[in-house]
């Protein structure tokens, strides 16, 4: 499979509707690219979760996720479940956060994404990162959702592992739902692997891409 490298990236802005969708996500994405670029700037926004446990556990989980890098989370306090009623609150976040990044990256939610909270967000991403590159991440769960995804981001068998054990570490308040287990990231992971060669890797959705394939 073609490999395209992104060696310009710089800063990076998450955008997530819930806590745990973008360490669900793009976990091991994070723990990789964090890693091997520890001058990143990193900026998460959350739209819900705000002043309960669950943005303490994000907080947590996202230092550790990003780490040695450097990130700043701000998670606000939406109503699970409720989001389009609340699009110019959810867009002027999204905004907000633009103007605080000139992001080279932006992970967020796909637009084929069930849940009505996620497919929000998705649909507000490109309309104000309108010259990023916009990859959209997908999340395990009961809807049984997963589309046919364009992107792979190989992850060693050491940061898959790494993904699933912070994410049952960091999210103890999830615990009580029967998929959110270590065996089912995996397995999730060992099936995009699959798809492009490598043992492990995590999945994306690209609207739109500009190549430079040279001088015109």
């Amino acid at each position: 499979m073609l490999s395209l490298e992104l060696p310009g990236i710089r800063a990076v802005a998450l955008l997530g509707a819930h806590c745990d969708d973008l360490a669900i996500g793009a976990g091991g994405s994070l723990l990789t690219l964090c890693a091997q670029r520890p001058g990143l700037r990193v900026h998460a926004l959350v739209l819900s979760g705000g002043g309960t446990v669950r943005e303490d556990e994000e907080r947590a989980a996202l230092a550790e996720f990003c780490a040695p890098a450097q990130v700043e989370v701000t998670v606000l306090g939406l109503p699970d479940g409720r989001m389009p009623a609340h699009w110019a609150d959810a867009k002027d976040a999204v905004t907000q956060l633009r103007g605080r990044l000139d992001a080279d990256l932006v992970l967020a939610p796909h637009r084929e994404d069930r849940h009505q909270d996620h497919r929000l967000l998705a649909e507000i991403a490109p309309t104000v990162f309108r010259d990023q590159l916009v990859l959209g991440y997908e999340i395990l769960k009961w809807d049984g959702d997963l589309a046919q995804p364009a992107v792979y981001q190989p992850l060693s068998e050491k940061t898959a592992l790494r993904k699933a054990e912070l994410l049952g570490k960091h999210y103890p308040s999830q615990h009580g739902k029967d998929w959110y287990t270590e065996e089912a990231f995996l397995a999730l992971a060992r099936l995009r692997g699959v798809q492009q060669h490598t043992r492990y890797a995590e999945a994306f959705h690209v609207e739109k891409l500009a190549l430079t394939l040279g001088r015109g």
